[in-house]
């Protein structure tokens, strides 16, 4: 992943506007006054799906969080890029470029996985030994054959070097299957069964059920694997860290939920594989899984891109009440932050705003997991999400269950635990609140409990986390795992049609032309709402436009180093592109098409909501919103016009 990809993937945009500008829910994204005009109606637009912002008043632009932070602090790219990077903790260095058979090597990798994925689902389904998985599956975790192809369910056979034999015999490296997770190592044979061949390399997984983890946009990242006989251990042993496998940074299901979690506007997290699959299996799609571990800060990062609405719905046993509290520091970092003064590198005082979530906990009853009672009665899960409490009142119940609270011993406990999570909350309001209800929770007087607070060590303490990392902190902080942030539709669009023009600059001047043709507007860095994808494109036009030197030799020359990284994963992900194929050029055409559709279609669902607020505060632009979007009504059938004569001319 280049620079640029981890500090989209570390920034939010709505967490970065909502520093200056008030936002609201408008559908799903987000409105406000525009920061760079004078307005009293809304006409400023984020997109937390796009990661993008746009103007549709007297600015008419936008962009991502690199335009955004150019045009508000009046900066170049290169002191966006700095002050961006510092923000997300990541170290900029010295660019270089990952070579060609490591990046071959790490798909090579994914496609052994997916392999793996046939490999496994194949023991399940077709062999007497796989029977017994399938059955448990069947008959104790009530799954349905459909739920179970589409998670790709499958079976480890209890054997040494079942997996070993097989990927070896297929042309796979013995390194490459311990790199991919699949096998592992020992010195030294520590069981008789095993081979004199596999007491150094042999399989990981081994009569276990497993289940494939994929990343956020659905690759391949490794293996978790359930036991089927109750005395071996662990219970659920998982991939190994490798170049494709973080468990700290990765959520089971996110690549199935992501589109149910923003139609729902809120994400549910469970503890384990087979609640995700069960729940799924139910019609309740908006549901992830933090794989059995404490929720981490990169977890929540991901996860708030596609709601900041969250339960966490974890197994009512002691483990799971455990994991509650674990993730409960994490939660309150990365979601819950008030914002503190603190000084950035130029010694200048800011204020960093708090990051809007709604974080709950919903309690399991009759000591049931959350697969075991969307099996008895959906509607109760439903209804158990819906009344989901906030943390600190979960915490509340629960360090009082099953103690006398007219101790005064066990008052002064439950406050001393308690006051310090409340402390943390950003809102005044908020604060005041869930003292009082502490207050009449433990039945004392709110007086005792400031009085307390005032003498506890941790009393007004900041936040650990407020400071922004030096250079030299946000080095050692910064992630071993880089995970491609997710991309919208638009922005993959855009990478491939600029990835086509940095391998073939000479066919811009053609694409204008059969665009002009079309009766369209010629290609224009407008057309890219990102950033870096903006700056790769003016370059090509710049080295179409000079005749001093050769397009390529001009684009090596006059690339800026940041986009290094960028250009070469772009060439990289486009190499299998024959640069003479006259088809490249029709391809060029439909993209560019599909990326103004979709801008249009995004334009219009926006203004909508900006028309009704119009409308609802008697604002006279109401009628001006009205007439934009007839105006993108008839760019999009324009464009769908130009779509379709191609298409005929194709046929002809």
């Amino acid at each position: 992943m280049s620079q640029i990809d981890e500090i989209k993937s570390r920034i939010d945009i709505v967490d970065l506007i909502s520093e200056s500008v008030k936002l609201r829910r408008a559908g799903k994204n987000y409105s406000g006054l525009c920061p760079f005009h004078t307005e009293k109606t809304p006409s400023f637009i984020v997109s937390p799906d796009r990661q993008t912002w746009h103007c549709f008043g007297q600015c008419s632009e936008g962009g991502d969080i690199f335009k955004f932070v150019m045009k508000k602090e009046g900066w170049d790219f290169k002191e966006a890029l700095h002050h961006l990077a510092d923000r997300a903790g990541v170290k900029l260095e010295p660019y270089r470029a990952q070579k060609p058979e490591e990046k071959e090597e790490h798909e090579r990798l994914r496609g052994l996985l997916e392999e793996a994925v046939t490999f496994y689902r194949h023991q399940l389904v077709n062999t007497p030994a796989g029977k017994l998985a399938l059955d448990y599956l069947h008959e104790k975790r009530r799954l349905s054959d459909g739920a179970l192809e589409t998670f790709g369910l499958g079976y480890a056979p209890d054997s040494w070097d079942a997996a070993l034999t097989h990927f070896t015999a297929k042309g796979y490296r013995e390194q490459e299957l311990i790199d991919s997770g699949l096998v592992t190592v020992r010195e030294e044979a520590a069981d008789s069964r095993i081979t004199h061949h596999a007491s150094r390399t042999y399989d990981r997984f081994r009569h276990r059920i497993m289940i494939p983890i994929r990343d956020e946009n659905g690759r391949m990242a490794g293996f978790g694997a359930r036991i089927l006989d109750p005395n071996d251990v662990p219970k659920f042993l998982n991939s190994p860290d490798t170049v494709l496998f973080s468990k700290s940074r990765l959520l089971y299901g996110l690549d199935r939920a992501r589109k149910p979690i923003r139609a729902a506007n809120q994400a549910v997290i469970v503890e384990g594989y087979m609640d995700v699959i069960a729940l799924h299996q139910a019609g309740f799609e908006n549901v992830i899984s933090p794989m059995g571990t404490a929720l981490t800060e990169d977890q929540l990062r991901l996860l708030k891109r596609f709601s900041r609405r969250i339960v966490l719905a974890l197994d009512p046993d002691a483990a799971g009440q455990a994991a509650v509290l674990r993730g409960l520091d994490a939660a309150r970092q990365s979601l819950d932050r008030e914002g503190e003064i603190s000084f950035d590198a130029r010694g200048l005082l800011r204020h960093e705003s708090r990051l809007q979530a709604d974080l709950r906990v919903a309690t399991m009853p009759d000591e049931l997991d959350p697969d075991e009672i969307v099996q008895r009665d959906p509607q109760q899960w439903k209804s158990l999400i819906k009344n989901a409490q906030p943390v600190v009142i979960h915490v509340m119940g629960a360090l009082a269950a099953g103690r006398d609270l007219e101790d005064a011993k066990v008052k002064a406990d439950i406050s001393a635990q308690v006051l310090p999570l409340i402390e943390d909350l950003p809102n005044p309001v908020e604060r005041d609140t869930y003292r009082q209800r502490l207050a009449r929770f433990l039945r004392v007087d709110e007086r005792a409990l400031i009085s307390a607070q005032a003498r506890g060590p941790r009393a007004r303490r900041p936040m650990p986390r407020a400071e922004t990392p030096a250079p030299e902190q946000a080095a050692v902080t910064a992630p071993t795992h880089s995970l491609s942030p997710p991309r919208s539709p638009s922005q993959r669009i855009e990478a491939h049609i600029v990835s086509i023009l940095l391998r073939r600059p000479d066919l811009l001047y053609r694409l204008d032309r059969i665009l002009q043709e079309a009766a369209l507007s010629r290609l224009l860095p407008e057309d890219f709402e990102y950033t870096d994808h903006q700056m790769l494109f003016r370059l090509v036009r710049q080295s179409l436009e000079q005749d001093a030197q050769d397009a390529d030799q001009y684009l090596n020359q006059n690339l800026p180093p940041a986009l290094a990284g960028l250009t070469d994963e772009l060439l990289a992900n486009s190499s299998s592109l024959d640069p003479l194929d006259n088809r490249l050029l029709e391809d060029l055409f439909r993209g560019v098409i599909k990326i103004r559709r979709l801008g249009l279609d995004e334009s219009i669902n926006q203004l909508r909501f900006l028309q009704e607020d119009a409308q609802q505060q008697g604002d006279l632009r109401a009628d001006s919103y009205l007439e934009m979007v007839s105006h993108y009504r008839r760019s999009r059938n324009a464009l769908d016009q130009a779509s379709l004569k191609l298409t005929e001319m194709r046929q002809e």
